[in-house]
C-alpha cells in the first residue's frame, strides 16, 4: 500500500540523488541456509528474513540495524533471520543481486511483503514497517479528508478511533503508533496518515510534529453529529500513547463522597492530577453540567470528579468550589475558589507535571542519525517528484545510496549529502544547487528542457516567446521570460549573455535573438542594443534594460533582481532571497489574504519611490504559521491583525510597529515612515544578537553556502537545445538501456527539508547579522 514503482523515463538525461547512511560494526545474527530457514517456518507465525550472499560486504549497515530489531520484534512474536545464499542456490529469494537488497516478511510460508533494505534504514523503520504490514486490517492508511469522514461515519455508535499523523513511514513516532495498534487494534480503529493537507484540514497547522487524536465516535448515535476529538499533547512515544489511551478509557466523570485525599483513580497511577468540582444538592444539576464540560476540556490531562459536599464526613471550606490534588504522594490537596472554567483549566494546565520519556542520546549517536535524517527527508521530496512526473516526463530519475556504492560516489566527487546531479550523455554533469523541495526540483527539471539560452530565429518567434505562447506550458514555473537582443557582430556581449543563461539554467526562461532584423524589436520596445527584454507574464508587461558594458555576473544580477516581486508574500523558503537585498523589512502581517486597499497603498508608495530604502512584503499566518511565533516574540501577547512592522535586521535589530489605532492608508503610512527616518518613533523591541549554530558541525549548511558564494561556481552545461531536439535524441537513445539502474522506491513520507543554496549571498548576510526575524 505504501510503495510505488515508478516508470523510468529517458532522453539521454538522468537526475540522480546520492545519500549516505551510517556505518559501524555489526553484531551478527544467527545464520541459516535457505533450506533450514524455510523448514523453521510455522503456520500463522510471522518471520522477517534477509537473504544475502555470505561474503557480501555491502550489507553491514542493514545487518546492524536488523540485529537491533531482533529483540523488539520477538516481543511481538516475530522471528528474525539472516539467510545465507550460495551461488548455486535456486531459491527465488537468492536470485539476482538487485533482489538481494530486500528483506521478506512471511506468515507461515506465505510471503506477505518485501522491503527494499534502504527503506528499513534503522531499527525504528524495521519495527514500524513490519508491524504496519502485519496490522493491515487494524490500521487504515488514508490520504484525504473524505477518507477520514467515511471511516468516522461508519464507526459512529460502534467504536472509537485513534487517528495519527506522522511525518514519515518508518520514523520513531510511526513505530510508537504501530506498537500501540498491536495492543489496542482490536478495541479501537487505528487510522494513519502522512498527508500534511489532511492534518491541516482538521485544524492542526503544526505539520512538523507527529500528532495523535482520539475520536469519541462510539457514543455518537446521531449520524449528523461529528465525533468529539481529543488531541494528545505529549510527544508520540509508546509509553505516552499507552497513558493517553488509558485516560480515554477511564470514565469521563465520577461522583465521589469520600475524602479527596483518599480517592484513587487511574489518573493518579498515570501521574495525572485530580480535579474535584464541589457540589451540593441544591445546585447538583448545574454543577454536574459544569463538571462534564471541565472533564472534556481536561481529558487526557487530569481526572475530573464531582464531590458531593452534603454527603461528606470531611469538612470542605465553605468558600471552596474546587479541590485540586496533585499526583505526587504526600502533597496536601488545595482548596480553591475559581470564578470561571477558564481559570480552572489554566490552573490545572500550569500545575500538571508530565514526565516525558526520552531515550538518552550521546553525541556519538546523534551525528549519524542526523546525517541519515537529512538524506531520508529529502528522499521524500524526490519520491513526490517522481509521482508528479510519472507519465509526463522524459527524464530518468535514479537514486544511489553512497553507503552501498561508495566507489561510485567517490568517482563522481560526491563528498556532501544529499547531492542532486543532472547527467546528459556526452556532457559534464550539472549539480543542482537549488532548494530541496518537490516544487523547486520540478521547476528546475521543467525549465532545464529549454533554457541555455534558447536561440530565437525570427521576429515572429521572438514575439511568441515574449507573449508566453512559445513555451506556454512552462509559464507556471517562470513568471518572467528574458530575451537578449544583440546585433550579429556583438560577439563578446552575446558570449556574456550566453554564460549568464547557462548559469541560470533551470531557474528562469532565457532566450537570445541576434538576427539582421533585430532593430525591429529594439525599435518596438525602445531598447538600445545590446539589451534585455523582460516579459512579466502575470502583469502583461515588457520592459527593456540596456546591457552596455555588462559582463556575465552583471547580467546574472540584473535577471535575479528582476525575478523579485515588488510586494511579495514572505515564506520560509523565499525569505533568504529578500534578505539578500540588505534592507529593513516592511512586513504586513495578515491572518489570510490582505485587504486590497492596503496593498494598493503600499504599491503606490513603491511607485513613488518612498520605499526604496525598505523591502515591502507581507506574511500570511495561515500559509506560514511560524509568523505567530515571530509576532509573539515582538509583543507580550498576540496583537490584533492586520499589523504593519518594520524590522531592521541588518543594523541594530530594532522592531517598529505601525500604530494599531490608525488605518493603513498611503498618507498615514508615509507620515509614520518619515517619523521613523527622523528618529521620532520608539522601537517595541530589539532582536537579540543570537548566533545561528548548525545542529552538528558536519551539517553547517550556512557555511557551505558561504563557501559556495565566495567561489563563483563554473558549470559546464549542455549546449542549447529546444525540446524538439531533445525528443529526437530520445529516439536515438531509446534502445540503450544498459546503464539504467532500476530500484523500487518506498514512499517514505518525510516532508520537505528545504534550504536554499541558490541566492547564496542572502543566506550569508542573514547569518552574519546574527538576528532572529
Amino acid at each position: 500500500m505504501m510503495s510505488s514503482n515508478f516508470n523510468i523515463f529517458r532522453v539521454g538525461i538522468s537526475f540522480v540523488i546520492m545519500c549516505i547512511f551510517y556505518k559501524s560494526a555489526v553484531d551478527s545474527l544467527s545464520e541459516l541456509s535457505p533450506q533450514k530457514y524455510f523448514s523453521t517456518l510455522q503456520p500463522g507465525k510471522a518471520s522477517l528474513a534477509y537473504f544475502c550472499q555470505a561474503d557480501s560486504p555491502r550489507t553491514s549497515i542493514f545487518l546492524e540495524e536488523l540485529n537491533e530489531a531482533v529483540t523488539p520484534l520477538q516481543d511481538y512474536g516475530i522471528s528474525v533471520a539472516k539467510v545465507n545464499c550460495v551461488k548455486e542456490e535456486t531459491s527465488r529469494y537468492c536470485g539476482k543481486e538487485k533482489d538481494l537488497m530486500k528483506a521478506y516478511l512471511f506468515r507461515g510460508n506465505i510471503l506477505l511483503r518485501e522491503f527494499p533494505t534502504d527503506v528499513l534504514f534503522d531499527v525504528n523503520a524495521i519495527v514500524a514497517h513490519v508491524l504496519f504490514a502485519l496490522l493491515f486490517n487494524e490500521v487504515k492508511y488514508i490520504t484525504t479528508l473524505e477518507d477520514l469522514q467515511n471511516i468516522e461515519n461508519a464507526l459512529k455508535g460502534k467504536a472509537n478511533i485513534a487517528f495519527a499523523y506522522v511525518r514519515a513511514i518508518g520514523t520513531p513516532e510511526h513505530r510508537a503508533v504501530m506498537e500501540a495498534a498491536f495492543v489496542y487494534g482490536t478495541t479501537y480503529q487505528f487510522v494513519l496518515t502522512t498527508e500534511t493537507a489532511l492534518l491541516e484540514s482538521i485544524g492542526n497547522e503544526d505539520i512538523e510534529n507527529a500528532h495523535l487524536y482520539f475520536f469519541h465516535c462510539k457514543q455518537v448515535l446521531d449520524l449528523t453529529l461529528q465525533c468529539r476529538r481529543t488531541l494528545m499533547e505529549q510527544p508520540l512515544t509508546t509509553l505516552n500513547i499507552h497513558q493517553f489511551i488509558k485516560t480515554m478509557e477511564a470514565p469521563l466523570l465520577t461522583e465521589v463522597t469520600e475524602d479527596p485525599q483518599q480517592v484513587s483513580t487511574i489518573h493518579l497511577q498515570l501521574g495525572l492530577p485530580l480535579v474535584f468540582i464541589v457540589s451540593q444538592q441544591a445546585t447538583y444539576e448545574a454543577d454536574r453540567r459544569t463538571a462534564e464540560w471541565v472533564a472534556w476540556r481536561l481529558l487526557g490531562k487530569a481526572g475530573v470528579l464531582l464531590l458531593l459536599r452534603d454527603s461528606l464526613e470531611v469538612d470542605i471550606p465553605q468558600h471552596a468550589n474546587v479541590v485540586f490534588r496533585r499526583a505526587e504522594e504526600g502533597v496536601p490537596v488545595e482548596f480553591l475558589v475559581l470564578d470561571d472554567i477558564d481559570s480552572l483549566i489554566s490552573h490545572v494546565e500550569s500545575n500538571v507535571h508530565v514526565e516525558e520519556i526520552q531515550e538518552d542520546e550521546d553525541e556519538d549517536t546523534k551525528s549519524p542519525n542526523m546525517g541519515q535524517a537529512v538524506s531520508m527527508a529529502f528522499l521524500q521530496s524526490y519520491i513526490d517528484l517522481a509521482i508528479k512526473l510519472k507519465g509526463t516526463s522524459t527524464m530518468l530519475l535514479t537514486r544511489v545510496n553512497c553507503a552501498d556504492w561508495s566507489d561510485l560516489c567517490t568517482k563522481q566527487n560526491v563528498t556532501e549529502f544529499p547531492v542532486v546531479k543532472m547527467y546528459k550523455e556526452g556532457k559534464n554533469p550539472v549539480s543542482y544547487a537549488g532548494m530541496l523541495g518537490t516544487e523547486d526540483l520540478l521547476k528546475f527539471i521543467q525549465l532545464s528542457r529549454i533554457s541555455c539560452p534558447v536561440n530565437i530565429t525570427s521576429v515572429q518567434e521572438a514575439e511568441e516567446y515574449l507573449s508566453g505562447e512559445l513555451y506556454k506550458d512552462l509559464i507556471s514555473y517562470s513568471s518572467v521570460s528574458v530575451l537578449g537582443l544583440f546585433s550579429p557582430n556583438m560577439t563578446t556581449a552575446k558570449e556574456d549573455f550566453t554564460e549568464a543563461g547557462n548559469y541560470l539554467k533551470g531557474y528562469v526562461i532565457t532566450g537570445i535573438y541576434s538576427e539582421e532584423d533585430v532593430l525591429i524589436l529594439s525599435d518596438k520596445y525602445a531598447a538600445t542594443l545590446p539589451a534585455l527584454l523582460l516579459s512579466r507574464h502575470k502583469e502583461g508587461k515588457i520592459e527593456s534594460i540596456p546591457l552596455a558594458n555588462s559582463h556575465a555576473q552583471d547580467i546574472i544580477q540584473i535577471i535575479t533582481n528582476a525575478l523579485l516581486e515588488t510586494f511579495p508574500e514572505i515564506t520560509v523558503e523565499n525569505l533568504p532571497i529578500y534578505l539578500r537585498l540588505q534592507k529593513p523589512l516592511l512586513i504586513l502581517f495578515s491572518d489570510g489574504s490582505i485587504n486590497p486597499q492596503y496593498k494598493k497603498a503600499i504599491l503606490m508608495l513603491v511607485k513613488e519611490k518612498h520605499l526604496d530604502s525598505l523591502t515591502p512584503c507581507w506574511l500570511n499566518l495561515k500559509n506560514t504559521p511560524v509568523g505567530r511565533g515571530i509576532l509573539q516574540s515582538y509583543f507580550d501577547t498576540m496583537p490584533p491583525l492586520p499589523l504593519l512592522v518594520v524590522v531592521n535586521l541588518h543594523s541594530g535589530g530594532q522592531v517598529f510597529a505601525f500604530p494599531s489605532d490608525q488605518p493603513i492608508t498611503e498618507q498615514n503610512l508615509l507620515l509614520w515612515l518619515k517619523k521613523l527616518e527622523a528618529g521620532l518613533e520608539n522601537h517595541i523591541t530589539i532582536l537579540p544578537a543570537q548566533e545561528w549554530k548548525p545542529p552538528l558541525p558536519a551539517y553547517d549548511f550556512l557555511s557551505m553556502m558561504d563557501a559556495a558564494a565566495s567561489q563563483h561556481p563554473t558549470r559546464k552545461d549542455p549546449e542549447c537545445t529546444k525540446e524538439t531536439d531533445v525528443q529526437e535524441n530520445d529516439k536515438k537513445q531509446h534502445e540503450d538501456k544498459s546503464a539504467i539502474i532500476k530500484e523500487p522506491i518506498e514512499t517514505l513520507r518525510i516532508k520537505h527539508w528545504n534550504r536554499s543554496n541558490w541566492f547564496k549571498e542572502g543566506e550569508k548576510s542573514f547569518r552574519h547579522d546574527n538576528k532572529e526575524l
